[in-house]
């Protein structure tokens, strides 16, 4: 299945719809800090989701109540693979290298990384 990228917005919404599970609009807009989006706001951005099969809902008398059909860690999985395509010439290495070089990823933490990696074969 082909996950297309999502707006800054529309990512915030599902942000907000993975923490939850599954909810209603207003169980959604609970999640947001201060100032709140409209909710006329979020229910667009919802039917969106929709259209790009992202979320689905079941109704609950005049209430719909949202739950994700692709999860955290399928997007983010595809988030990864696409910023490493597109900024680091699709290595791995080079985006490494990259956030240990801008000291966001320490070498302890990419020792451990590797140790990790290691034990799980």
């Amino acid at each position: 299945m082909k996950i297309p990228q999502l707006t800054k917005a529309e990512e915030q919404v599902m942000q907000h719809l993975w923490n939850v599970g599954r909810g209603f609009l207003k169980d959604i807009l609970d999640q947001f800090s201060e100032p709140k989006p409209h909710t006329n706001t979020v229910s667009t951005i919802l039917k969106v989701l929709k259209e790009k099969n992202f979320v689905d809902y079941e109704v609950h008398g005049r209430q719909h109540q949202y739950f994700p059909l692709v999860s955290k860690e399928q997007y983010s999985g595809k988030s990864i693979k696409s910023l490493v395509k597109n900024y680091f010439s699709g290595s791995y290495t080079n985006a490494v290298s990259f956030l240990v070089e801008k000291n966001e990823m320490s070498l302890e933490d990419l020792e451990m990384l590797l140790n990790e990696l290691k034990n799980k074969d």
